[in-house]
């Protein structure tokens, strides 16, 4: 349990996810996240030579990502800083944050910026040697493709082990039909007055449309529009299957970041110093082979257990929910109402770049509790080989 690491109120951002091959596809994921950094502290005046660790927190390769943090770093301004590169799939947001405050906890940084990001778009294509090979024909990788419909120790794709845990727990395509227009009404939630939510943490994109001219994304791309009758009529991803693709996620790109620092600074940088965001705890998990929804749940009792909580005590729960029995079988583990999960916004709508996927719903996480009076804020989510990892935060 950690007691010294806060994280500013609005101090975070979300850029606008773009749908697969869209409005982001050609930029560098690294120097994109690095130039709306710089212009996000920009204009909240800022001196980005505070940070004095930079987490980038990235899965897909991009060209010199050799030098990731501390590039990063040196291109939003802060060209004395040093860092480290985090890649954990789908939880590599929520590592960034707890490694992070765990930094400010032992006293060894006192402002570290956590900074994810990704592009699925065009990802890269590595090519090995395999001189010994039939011709000497190489190996090569999709970085995206062959890791989704491969894992190399379970041996199926990614949605093979929603459909293993939903045939173990006897879900149903209807179950998972229902569950995602409820998340796509929760989505649509975000989009009233105006984006009102949305405009609480959300912050623009610059994305160049060509030497001379840059466009400015300031909302999602990529949103399918969701019906009762359009999800009864997509027909399953795998023959037998309870899962379409309107109920799993799709890839997207974008970027979020989250200032950890200690309390007395946290309330200095704060829009609004009565607003506290404590880092409390985070757990983690493996669970058995093929069945990666399933290590969610000991991952979030795991943080629960280790802030001294249980699930009665939390005012508000976000996951990463690439296949919509993810949150069926936590629901259903924990004894709660599904529907009262990912208010506003989750990744099986708006889209997972990965890195920053966690990220965008803890931030969401933490405006939805400040809205609600405060209390604790409950994150959890899986990642790729049957792993998961979760983050409890206490907002008052």
């Amino acid at each position: 349990m950690l007691t010294k690491a806060f994280i500013p109120y609005r101090g975070y951002y979300s850029t606008p996810f773009a749908r697969w091959q869209g409005t982001m596809a050609n930029e560098h994921s690294i120097i994109l996240a690095a130039g709306t950094s710089r212009r996000w502290f920009s204009e909240k005046n800022w001196d980005p030579a505070m940070i004095d660790y930079l987490f980038l927190g990235i899965t897909i390769g991009q060209p010199q990502w050799f030098y990731g943090s501390p590039w990063a770093a040196a291109l939003l301004g802060a060209e004395s800083t040093p860092g480290t590169i985090v890649s954990q799939a789908c939880t590599t947001s929520a590592t960034c944050i707890f490694q992070a405050g765990v930094g400010i906890e032992t006293g060894f940084f006192k402002n570290a910026y956590c900074l994810m990001t990704d592009r699925c778009s065009n990802g890269p294509h590595t090519v090995w040697p395999n001189p010994l090979g039939p011709g000497g024909e190489v190996i090569s990788e999709n970085w995206l493709m062959d890791n989704f419909n491969r894992d190399p120790w379970a041996k199926g794709a990614m949605i093979q082990t929603a459909e293993n845990v939903a045939r173990e727990e006897g879900f149903t395509r209807k179950q998972c039909d229902a569950l995602t227009l409820r998340r796509y009404e929760q989505y649509r939630d975000a989009l009233d007055n105006d984006r009102a939510f949305q405009k609480r943490y959300m912050f623009p994109a610059e994305v160049k449309v060509s030497k001379k001219k840059t466009l400015l994304m300031e909302a999602d791309e990529g949103i399918v529009e969701c019906s009762a009758e359009g999800l009864a009529g997509l027909s399953p991803v795998l023959p037998d299957g309870v899962h379409t693709f309107g109920s799993q996620t799709h890839p997207a790109d974008g970027n979020c970041a989250v200032m950890v620092t200690s309390r007395e600074k946290a309330k200095e940088l704060s829009a609004d110093g009565q607003v506290e965001i404590q880092i409390v705890s985070y757990g983690y998990a493996r669970t058995k082979k093929g069945f990666m929804a399933k290590a969610v749940v000991p991952a979030v009792e795991m943080a629960m257990d280790r802030a001294g909580i249980g699930i009665k005590d939390v005012a508000v729960i976000k996951t990463h929910n690439p296949f919509a029995v993810n949150d069926l079988y936590l629901a259903q583990q924990l004894g709660i109402d599904e529907n009262r999960i990912n208010n506003y916004g989750s990744s099986l709508i708006f889209g997972h770049p990965q890195a920053p996927t966690a990220g965008r719903c803890i931030i969401e996480g933490i405006e939805e509790t400040v809205m609600a009076g405060g209390g604790y804020l409950l994150w959890g989510g899986c990642a790729a080989g049957d792993t998961a990892a979760a983050l409890v935060l206490k907002i008052g």
